[in-house]
């Protein structure tokens, strides 16, 4: 059974892989479309089903109620950067210094999880009352995943 730690962390170190991957790429070329694609729409579903599944749990526990939001609040920055990037043309140099910074912001984001918020979460909410949520991150970033493709097909219908 993988813990919601090892789940979060797992997708942490795959989205890492993808920004490394796009940093690398040129222009709007098929290698940085491909990367930025996988990216975008994994991020989406896994910052929604970090919220409602990680985030609810910590928000219950009064120390992890200002740290949760604080994560929260960067989800929404990260979310805007990312929507900006994907509104703009690839080819541009503004793209690449755009990504560059979202590049850095995910990771501060991603290494205060893991440092700071995971193992005080691991102080404060007992193992038993988290069991299982691995499972429930995965089943509901399935689910964020649906309602993501269900929003870029209407996009595409417009």
């Amino acid at each position: 059974m993988t813990s919601i730690y090892d789940a979060i962390k797992a997708d942490h170190d795959h989205h890492r892989d993808l920004m490394a991957q796009i940093a690398k790429t040129e222009g709007a070329s098929e290698d940085r479309k491909k990367a930025w694609d996988a990216f975008y729409y994994d991020i989406k579903s896994h910052a929604a089903a970090e919220e409602e599944t990680f985030y609810s749990k910590l928000m219950s526990k009064t120390w992890g109620q200002d740290s949760a939001r604080h994560s929260v609040e960067e989800h929404a920055q990260l979310d805007d950067l990312l929507d900006e990037l994907n509104e703009m043309e690839m080819a541009s140099p503004g793209w690449l210094n755009k990504f560059h910074k979202l590049q850095h912001d995910y990771n501060h984001h991603m290494d205060e999880e893991e440092d700071e918020i995971f193992t005080r979460a691991k102080e404060v909410i007992d193992a038993s009352e988290i069991d299982g949520y691995g499972e429930k991150f995965h089943a509901r970033k399935k689910k964020e995943r649906e309602i993501v493709d269900k929003k870029r097909e209407e996009q595409l219908e417009d």
